[in-house]
């Protein structure tokens, strides 16, 4: 039943809702016998590799033609089993730290700061540094680096 609230306007209720006659079709029922049209065989066809179960070929086999993915060149290079995981911050997220505090990816890590010091950690310049601080890091970006000395802090490599 649909209620008319104020200004005449009919609302539908949420329990009321279902779809349109004929919207929803029941999926076809195969191999349930010759009077659906789809038994026995089950659309199949006779006999062969796909009227079997569990039959058909994997993808990408071209029934014994060398497949694309075999008639294309390699291209390019992986650096994956070398490659370095460095975690970059900004230098508005060490405000958080007390002036004067010495700020190490250890000290990061349990401010949560970051999740993982990974392969090493890199400060980037963005955001502005409002307290003096001695930051101790893997990598400064060249910006990072001047404005923690400017806020009268120091960036240290280590």
């Amino acid at each position: 039943m649909q209620k008319n609230i104020a200004g005449g306007v009919n609302v539908v209720q949420l329990h009321e809702l279902k779809p349109n006659k004929g919207a929803r079709k029941k999926p076809t029922r195969k191999g349930q016998g010759v009077g659906s049209g789809l038994g026995k065989t089950a659309g199949r066809g006779q006999k062969g590799q796909k009227a079997r179960s569990g039959g058909g070929v994997r993808p990408g086999f071209e029934g014994g033609q060398m497949p694309l993915q075999r008639r294309l060149p390699k291209r390019g290079f992986s650096n994956a089993p070398f490659k370095k995981e460095i975690i970059a911050i900004n230098l508005d997220m060490l405000n958080r730290f007390d002036n004067g505090a010495v700020i190490t990816p250890e000290t990061l890590l349990e401010a949560r700061v970051i999740k993982k010091t990974g392969d090493g950690v890199k400060i980037l310049g963005q955001g502005e540094l409002e307290k003096s601080l001695t930051v101790q890091a893997h990598a400064f970006s060249k910006a990072a680096a001047e404005k923690i000395v400017a806020a009268g802090g120091k960036a240290e490599v280590i």
